[in-house]
């Protein structure tokens, strides 16, 4: 989820990039009737080497319907920052993203009322009361670390400002990756408020190697030991160690306190006045039914955010003893939502950012 710059992906329609017009891969866009649904997204669900839950679902999506699914990917902010700036010339159907960005979304009148099938199996606190957005693939926010250099995984937020991890830990950036924006949540909770949790990350900075626009790209530097510890998601993270044997997943806890972790699930709206509304809907139906929700951790390594659908796969089995003991709190999304430009201000004045 995690990029501030674009990076256009031909899934499943052949077409190597996304005009301006989004007409290049047949036809105009604002015609209601194309067989086309176009997808912003933060990133990962697909696969690197197209593995991942969307490369499954858009075939399936695809060779169910015959609607070609066009999707571009990029942080959790600069989606929405896209989507806003093409308000006037909406390109986007489906917007997926993860909190606060979805709520920001919202608030900006990007999003319209739409109850895909099955929504009503998704928890209340995973979907807008007003029918907004739902949540179409559960995660929870987690660190890495690498498992080859370190004999075990660290376990406090204190640990990471040791010596050993001198220029060896990267977090993304908060406010443009909302995996970086989890760790400005997670250290509020944590140390309990916004000053101790400035505190904090002003002190961590003589560790950290500078902000990361991606937090997908920080997986890979730990696997090879440029990084000891970064940040990331449960969901990218675990189904990225199936090709990279090093990273572990664990959780900071406060030095004499508990490990803990907070829902970040990728939630999904219909965009206001999309140029294919009807595809947008259908993918959304199709993004929530039963079969989509069994890949979830089959095929994606997360949890599904169907309550009806329980996965019992080798990848549920494991994510939920990855689970076990963790603490789950709930933020206030809606102060996060109101006030993020000011714990991103308070993080870039204690940083130097």
């Amino acid at each position: 989820m995690r990029k501030n710059h674009l990076k256009p992906i031909a899934a499943v329609t052949g077409c190597l990039a996304l005009a301006a017009t989004l007409s290049a891969c047949g036809g105009s866009s604002a015609a209601s009737d194309e067989k086309v649904v176009t997808v912003y997204s933060a990133d990962g669900l697909k696969g690197e080497n197209g593995d991942g839950w969307y490369d499954k679902v858009f075939k399936d999506f695809e060779k169910k319907t015959g609607i070609k699914v066009k999707y571009v990917e990029g942080g959790s902010g600069e989606m929405v920052q896209r989507a806003v700036r093409e308000k006037s010339n909406t390109q986007a159907d489906v917007l997926v993203t993860l909190p606060p960005f979805i709520q920001q979304a919202d608030s900006k009148g990007l999003l319209t009322a739409y109850d895909p099938a099955g929504a009503d199996q998704v928890d209340g606190a995973d979907k807008a009361s007003d029918s907004k957005w739902t949540s179409v693939v559960n995660n929870y926010f987690g660190f890495i670390y690498n498992k080859k250099e370190l004999k075990s995984a660290p376990t406090t937020w204190e640990e990471l400002t040791g010596a050993k991890f001198k220029d060896k830990i990267q977090y993304s950036t908060p406010g443009v990756a909302g995996d970086g924006t989890a760790v400005l949540i997670k250290a509020m909770h944590d140390f309990g408020g916004k000053e101790p949790a400035m505190a904090y990350l002003k002190k961590l900075q003589a560790n950290n190697v500078g902000p990361s626009a991606s937090t997908g790209k920080l997986a890979p530097k730990v696997d090879k030991g440029e990084l000891l510890a970064a940040n990331g998601d449960v969901q990218m993270n675990f189904a990225q160690s199936k090709d990279m044997p090093n990273l572990g997943i664990w959780f900071p806890a406060k030095q004499g306190g508990k490990a803990t972790t907070f829902a970040l699930p990728y939630a999904a709206g219909l965009v206001d006045k999309a140029p294919h509304s009807a595809n947008g809907k259908k993918l959304l139906d199709f993004m929530l039914s039963e079969q989509a929700q069994k890949d979830v951790s089959a095929v994606g390594g997360g949890f599904s955010a169907r309550k009806d659908v329980k996965g019992t796969d080798a990848n549920a089995i494991e994510l939920a003893k990855l689970m076990d003991g963790v603490e789950v709190f709930e933020p206030d999304w809606s102060d996060i939502g109101t006030n993020l430009d000011t714990y991103v201000g308070a993080w870039k004045s204690a940083t130097g950012s």
